[in-house]
């Protein structure tokens, strides 16, 4: 079985291609398969353990893993799409997921939901982050949402109160001036949020708006991006978050984070990603709700699939193969072994199981989705097509007007300009 090392997290790639669709195959009882899947060396190590399991449980099935990093993910499974190569069983982001549905790559499991995708322990609603025209793409592989990173190490050492969940974000600006100047580690107190779309996504939701429509059109204007890029320009100039050269430093992973980068006390994240902020950073990292906005709906936290796991359309193995995202996603001894590193389990035994088994960032992890009620909405609909490519395109633009090389008004028109012509296509 060859295992992939861990790749770079960079900028996303487009996902594009359409696969060669195989019909069902009728009782499977063996098959060679194969896994792809991004995430840290932690998760490649819980990941493999569970593989290994299932072939013990299986001897007639071999499943060969492989593991890179969230950009370098979306370029490999593209091309091996593209190449009627695609695994058989893949992870999957709820942006990308129905752009490869609606590209005929993907498997509907909804024919196997009684027989083979049991999934005791898991709710029917559980099921609708991975469905549309009732059609089942992708089950969570656990449940998370937007949360803020906080190094209450670096709080404590310089005498500056935590956060409170409810802060609004002129609070914690004053915070991220003041426990940077009093800290002698960083030189600035949060990290410089405008490129990310989880982020912007919170802040629009907070205001009633959100980033699609149900029709996969754009649900914001003009006006409210350059609301936004004028924000995190007045957070740069107060000192609060760091300037474009050193927020250029975070290739959006846990490694180049800039709290781990030891720069900032504060960043925004997944709540399933305190697991690998606490494995890689010695001082403790607490999480907090995003901020608030004046005026707030308090409604910018949804309840978000963590990543999916599908199966491809093309696979020789699709009884196999679903059995084994049963497996992956309802086993009670493969559910202590991925923990909550992906999220709190979707499934009540599996959560049940493990309740007693975690450690104290596993505990918090399910604490904070558990308390997250009063800040969250209901789940967006579905991203259309293109939305992962816009993803792309909205950190390029946020890094340029970060720079100085366009104006907030400028980056504004540019990004809805572009936005609006990839959902035309």
């Amino acid at each position: 079985m060859t295992r992939f090392g861990t790749g770079r997290y960079a900028a996303l790639a487009s996902v594009a291609a359409t696969a060669l669709l195989a019909g069902p195959a009728i009782g499977q009882d063996g098959g060679d398969l194969r896994m792809l899947w991004w995430g840290s060396q932690p998760r490649a190590d819980r990941t493999f353990e569970v593989i290994d399991m299932y072939e013990e449980a299986n001897p007639d099935v071999s499943i060969q893993g492989e593991t890179v990093g969230w950009s370098d993910y979306w370029t490999r499974l593209a091309t091996q799409v593209a190449g009627r190569n695609a695994p058989d069983v893949m992870q999957q982001d709820y942006r990308y997921m129905f752009e490869y549905a609606g590209r005929g790559a993907l498997l509907d499991m909804m024919p196997y939901r009684d027989e083979i995708l049991t999934l005791p322990g898991v709710s029917e609603e559980s099921l609708e982050s991975g469905m549309s025209d009732g059609k089942l793409w992708g089950v969570s592989l656990g449940v998370n949402s937007v949360a803020m990173m906080v190094n209450e190490t670096i709080f404590e050492e310089a005498g500056v109160p935590l956060p409170e969940n409810g802060a609004t974000w002129e609070e914690i600006k004053q915070l991220a001036i003041e426990v940077a100047e009093k800290s002698d580690r960083i030189d600035y107190g949060v990290e410089d949020s405008s490129l990310y779309e989880n982020s912007f996504q919170n802040w629009l939701r907070q205001r009633g708006k959100d980033l699609y429509t149900a029709e996969g059109e754009l649900a914001f204007e003009e006006s409210d991006v350059v609301e936004w890029y004028e924000f995190w320009a007045d957070m740069r100039e107060s000192g609060a978050a760091p300037p474009a050269d050193v927020q250029a430093l975070d290739q959006r992973s846990i490694e180049t984070h800039m709290v781990s980068l030891g720069n900032v006390a504060m960043g925004f994240a997944h709540s399933n990603q305190l697991v690998g902020f606490s494995a890689i950073n010695e001082d403790e990292i607490v999480m907090r709700v995003f901020p608030l906005v004046e005026g707030s709906t308090n409604e910018g936290h949804y309840f978000k699939p963590s990543q999916l796991l599908s199966v491809a359309a093309s696979t020789e193995f699709p009884e196999v193969s679903v059995d084994f995202v049963n497996y992956f996603i309802t086993d009670t001894e493969a559910g202590k072994v991925l923990d909550v590193e992906r999220g709190v389990p979707i499934s009540d035994e599996v959560r049940d199981a493990i309740r007693s088994e975690l450690d104290e960032d596993g505990l918090a992890q399910l604490e904070y989705i558990e308390a997250l009620d009063p800040y969250a909405g209901p789940l967006p609909p579905p991203p259309p097509q293109g939305a992962g490519e816009i993803d792309q395109m909205m950190a390029r633009v946020g890094q340029e007007v970060a720079f100085g090389q366009l104006t907030p008004e400028e980056g504004a028109a540019r990004l809805v300009s572009q936005a609006e012509s990839i959902l035309s296509r």
